[in-house]
């Protein structure tokens, strides 16, 4: 169990394996610790995936169900094309023909895609509606799960359409992971990474040595693995919760450059563990053009992305466009202050800094830089 400490707003992520018949009294336990959402008669709408819902959909369904709660499936298109104003209007009508009222919780079953989407759709609807998250995928576990950002994708630009709005508890069933799509399962490796990079050097070490067990999907590694990185992201929520400090902008590290690929390539033509991957080697290359690391800090960040089978560029030419084009896309991103560039860049394994005024010059050597070989 990892606590996150928010104040009235805190939660707990439990971390369980074989864990879905005792989830309803855990979710009822969740719902009932904020007095103006306790209820005897517990109701829920599950927000899930054409993909999910075949493997886990029903299966949660029938468990509340047994339990005395009133559930409902809602069921959109798999992947990053959903997180979308049309499928938020989906979740609103089927939340009004159930005739929700504001104890009625709304469960994000999926990856980062529905848990941004259902908990967006749960801020907004009623002006907020609790929100559990049960993550399916290794990147919605370590990253999207925990926070509290929610929200849609616009047509020029991700995530741009948003909010903050906490749930009431993170459920993550390990084995989950089991299904997952190698292709999906390695995106997640992207987001774990990060954290070694950003917050801990002695976890980024421990990541270099447990390379195999990591692909292999060793149920005890990766217990680790999601504990620490919840713990590491915890931290940070709990330090600057509304992103006002400039703290949680550290979560970003190769962000910016990852949000445009995805918006240009095509959202789904990249997956987003993929675009950060990219990214985060862009980052790093632009770190060491401004002096901030060394060939050894770019070395080890890239020969770990490359074990785990994770990109290090657009190798696609479809995928390509000019720097120009990407720059402009990346002025769009959430960092931008005056339409001034800004980015989180390393100076030592386990530390970056937010850092303004980069020169465009740079921006556009590092979109147009020739990759390293490893």
């Amino acid at each position: 169990m990892v606590h996150v400490q928010l104040g009235e707003r805190s939660y707990e992520i439990m971390i369980a394996t074989d864990g879905w018949n005792y989830f309803p009294d855990q979710a009822r336990q969740w719902l009932n610790s904020r007095p103006h959402f306790q209820t005897q008669h517990p109701r829920a709408l599950i927000v899930t995936d054409t993909h999910v819902q075949a493997l886990f959909g029903e299966k949660l369904q029938n468990a509340l169900q047994a339990a005395g709660w009133i559930a409902e499936l809602e069921i959109v298109p798999a992947g990053e094309a959903s997180k979308s104003l049309a499928q938020t209007e989906h979740i609103y009508n089927r939340l009004v023909e159930m005739q929700a009222d504001r104890k009625t919780l709304v469960i994000a079953l999926g990856g980062g895609v529905i848990g941004d989407l259902a908990g967006f759709a749960a801020a907004t609807f009623m002006r907020g509606l609790p929100f559990l998250q049960i993550p399916t995928t290794l990147l919605a576990d370590v990253d999207s799960s925990v926070g509290g950002k929610v929200g849609i994708n616009h047509p020029r630009g991700k995530n741009l359409i948003g909010a903050f709005h906490q749930p009431v508890g993170v459920f993550i069933e390990t084995n989950c992971l089991s299904a997952l799509p190698e292709r999906d399962f390695r995106s997640g490796l992207a987001e774990v990474v990060k954290y070694g990079v950003i917050l801990d050097a002695e976890f980024f070490a421990f990541l270099e040595r447990n390379i195999h067990s990591l692909k292999e999907r060793d149920p005890q590694i990766l217990r680790e693995v999601i504990a620490r990185c919840c713990r590491l992201k915890a931290d940070v929520v709990e330090a600057d919760e509304f992103e006002r400090s400039g703290l949680r902008a550290v979560l970003n590290y190769g962000h910016t450059f990852a949000h445009a690929y995805e918006a240009l390539c095509g959202y789904g033509q990249l997956t987003h563990g993929e675009a950060v991957s990219i990214g985060m080697m862009d980052a790093a290359c632009l770190a060491r053009a401004l002096g901030r690391v060394d060939d050894t800090f770019i070395a080890r960040q890239r020969n770990l992305l490359s074990a785990l089978g994770l990109p290090l560029d657009l190798t696609d030419t479809s995928l390509q466009k000019t720097a120009e084009d990407y720059l402009a896309c990346m002025k769009l991103d959430k960092k931008t202050v005056g339409g001034q560039l800004r980015f989180v860049l390393p100076t030592r394994l386990g530390h970056v800094e937010m850092v303004s005024d980069v020169p465009e010059i740079l921006v556009k050597q590092t979109l147009n830089r020739v990759r390293e070989t490893p």
